[in-house]
């Protein structure tokens, strides 16, 4: 078994509204389920490959529950929010009509007759393109910007709307919302209207994009998450995409792209690559051609759908992509630039483990804190599957990164873990193995019930050193599996924010029995459970830090607890572990206290308190004002505060003041959170004394060996 770790349902989640060509294939529907003319239909892949998704998750699941009419209503209910979540497009009445389908979907996935839910997603795409059509038309005339209405934008919770005249209304606020914060920036009508229309116009075109792919992948998200929030299908075309986040690298040409304006444009050159090496592609090149090999045809892509594109220019290492260019700055109809490539392998860097060394002043002492950020645990299983000994892995990366930071003379070192989102199982245990000598790291157990305790797989350390590590809410799955194993065995302290709460596991399943690659999908199961050598699990509650330290993020509005269909909390017997001694530890009273103490004298931390604090207050909004005075005093009113605030850091920091809001939009502000970890590792470093009495910190645990 390879149980795989995977991040947040957000990263997961695929659009709906983001493929390219209407597939009508040759496929007819069944004679009782009748699809309009040009809609996507689902092909006899998609229906096998639906049949399998069914069995799998009703024989692989930890929860063994059965696809039943109780689980096919709530498939239906997720299908539902899945493509109109804002109940923005659909009507009750359309609503109404469907719920003959809501008792089928557990009949649908064991038939692979799925041409039901695509129904509903072609009634869908039909009310959404008359919703944006409506859009477009509200700009014929300018609103009257004196009325004293308010837009709730936020419509989750809001029931269907009874009648076209309700959806009408409310698209009519939405349109001059939009409006309205386009001329909030110094725009005028006229040239709000060519703004807004150019933007309504291209989100119809997405609109007739999707493809049968995505249809399909929408729908099996909503019966894999009706299981749980992390179970997942994946189409072909995001199993690449997940296979390149965990492996951090793909064959092509080293490029980042973006769709602006129907062209699909070079916004970043990955350091390495061919693209990079080559010099000839720069930022805000157009990509308007595409052609294989050194004399294929060139397929025009302007207007294509950006992964569409991608699809083209990635391929196999050594062969041969060439780019038809219109250069940055230039006109349309300007002369094109052809340019020729070989593929190779590119390295994501950007998202690998990074370094970097800060310096504080305590006294007339000078002490050097390395800092680790990892963003990911990844591993290059193919390389590794291969025989490669030089695979890249989280593990491995850290590991060079600390050697280069003992060789700096460092002092204490921080794990910068915050939204780290998890991945790769094995690369947790490991991880947490350069901190701890030997011994168990979590215990897993599976859907059959039996437990496996995994250990650290190496003895001996990498680093012996102080050691904190920072993780907010976002940080999930691995992290919490490592923050969790560095607090049991106090070998370092924990500072942040409670994390996500994730404690189940997923395994990655090919959806093809022979081909090497995913060209049917596939499909992340939960099959267990990770549990802390203490025997309880950070499923819903997360791992608590030692020390906290402020947050942007809200512990009500994310994490595993704000999530439905959520796994229980639980624990089991812990396994014998051996922690730190005592005499070894830091004195956690004493470093929160401290800590307590330098939030009232920090001017960074007073003004990111500040700041947490004025965006909480915006951020329980559900609506806002669509009068033009009124908006442009409350918009003048936050820039001021914004300003005070930020002024009054300044001066305590002896920094020259900010005269308007253009100079703070363009003002770099300080990472306090991550000032403050390094501040709390000076404190480790040079010790310090408890303000107060404490008692001593009990850790529960199950430790046979004292």
């Amino acid at each position: 078994m390879n149980p795989l770790l995977t991040r947040s349902t957000r990263w997961l989640a695929p659009s709906v509204l983001v493929a390219l060509v209407v597939l009508t294939g040759s496929v007819q529907a069944p004679a009782n389920t009748q699809l309009p003319a040009g809609s996507v239909v689902p092909s006899e892949r998609h229906r096998s490959v639906a049949r399998r998704v069914g069995s799998m998750l009703e024989g692989m699941h930890y929860s063994g529950s059965k696809l039943d009419d109780k689980l096919s209503a709530t498939v239906y209910a997720r299908y539902l929010e899945s493509i109109d979540g804002q109940h923005s497009s659909l009507l009750a009445a359309d609503v109404a009509d469907f719920e003959q389908y809501k008792l089928r979907f557990d009949d649908m996935i064991r038939s692979g007759d799925v041409d039901p839910a695509f129904a509903i997603f072609a009634r869908f795409q039909q009310r959404n393109r008359d919703r944006i059509k409506f859009a477009i038309a509200q700009l014929d005339r300018e609103p009257d910007w004196t009325l004293d209405e308010t837009f709730e934008f936020d419509r989750t919770k809001t029931p269907w709307a009874a009648t076209n005249a309700e959806l009408d209304e409310f698209w009519r606020k939405r349109v001059k919302n939009d409006a309205l914060s386009l001329m909030l920036t110094g725009k005028n009508w006229d040239e709000t209207t060519k703004l807004l229309k150019k933007r309504y116009e291209t989100t119809l075109k997405r609109v007739d994009q999707v493809s049968a792919d995505d249809v399909f992948e929408s729908l099996m998200n909503a019966y894999a998450r009706a299981y749980d929030p992390h179970s997942s299908y994946f189409s072909p075309r995001s199993s690449e995409e997940y296979r390149i986040q965990m492996s951090l690298n793909y064959d092509g040409i080293g490029a980042s792209l973006q769709l602006v304006d129907d062209y699909v444009t070079i916004m970043n050159v990955i350091e390495g690559g061919p693209a990079a090496v080559a010099g000839t592609l720069s930022v805000k090149d157009r990509i308007t051609g595409v052609g294989q090999g050194k004399e294929g045809p060139v397929t025009d892509v302007l207007g294509w759908r950006i992964d569409d594109v991608v699809q083209l220019i990635r391929g196999r290492a050594g062969t041969q992509v060439r780019l038809q260019v219109l250069p940055a700055g230039a006109a349309p109809g300007t002369p094109e630039k052809n340019l020729q490539f070989t593929r190779n392998k590119v390295t994501l860097e950007a998202q690998a483990a990074q370094k970097e060394l800060r310096t504080l002043k305590r006294g007339d002492k000078e002490i050097r804190v390395g800092v680790i950020n990892v963003p990911a645990f990844y591993q290059d299983v193919e390389a590794q599957n291969s025989g490669d000994k030089e695979f890249r892995s989280t593990t491995r990366d850290v590991r060079r990164l600390i050697n280069e930071l003992k060789a700096e003379k460092i002092d204490g070192l921080v794990l910068d873990l915050r939204s780290n989102g998890g991945g790769y199982l094995p690369e947790a245990t490991a991880l947490t193995g350069l901190f701890i000598d030997k011994g168990p790291v979590v215990q897993l157990k599976v859907t059959t019930g039996e437990l496996e305790v995994q250990d650290d797989p190496e003895t001996g350390v990498a680093y012996a050193g102080p050691l904190a590590v920072l993780v907010d809410r976002f940080s999930a799955s691995a992290s919490e599996i490592f923050a969790g194993a560095i607090q049991d065995y106090r070998r370092g302290v924990v500072l942040g924010q409670r994390t996500f709460g994730k404690g189940t596991v997923q395994n990655l399943v090919p959806l093809d029995r022979w081909s090497p690659r995913p060209v049917n999908g596939q499909l992340t199961v939960t099959i267990g459970k990770f549990y802390r050598v203490t025997g309880e699990s950070t499923q819903h509650r997360g791992v608590e830090p030692d020390v906290a330290l402020p947050s942007q993020i809200d512990l009500e509005e994310f994490g595993e607890s704000a999530l439905e269909g959520a796994l229980p909390w639980d624990r089991i017997p812990g396994v014998p572990f051996r922690s730190e001694s005592k005499s070894q530890q830091p004195n956690i009273t004493a470093l929160a206290d401290e800590e307590k103490l330098r939030a009232t004298k920090d001017p960074d931390y007073r003004w990111l308190v500040a700041d947490l604090a004025a965006t909480d207050a915006m951020r329980k909004q559900r609506s806002i004002s669509l009068n033009l005075q009124t908006r442009k005093a409350e918009r003048e009113r936050i820039e001021k505060d914004r300003l005070g605030r930020e002024n009054e850091r300044r001066a305590a920091q002896k920094l020259p003041p900010l005269k308007n809001a253009e100079e703070l939009a363009d003002a770099k502000f300080p990472d306090t959170v991550l000032d403050q970890a390094a501040e709390v590792m000076t404190d480790m470093v040079t010790g310090v004394r408890p303000l107060h009495p404490a008692p001593t910190r009990t850790v529960r645990r199950e430790d046979k060996t004292g």
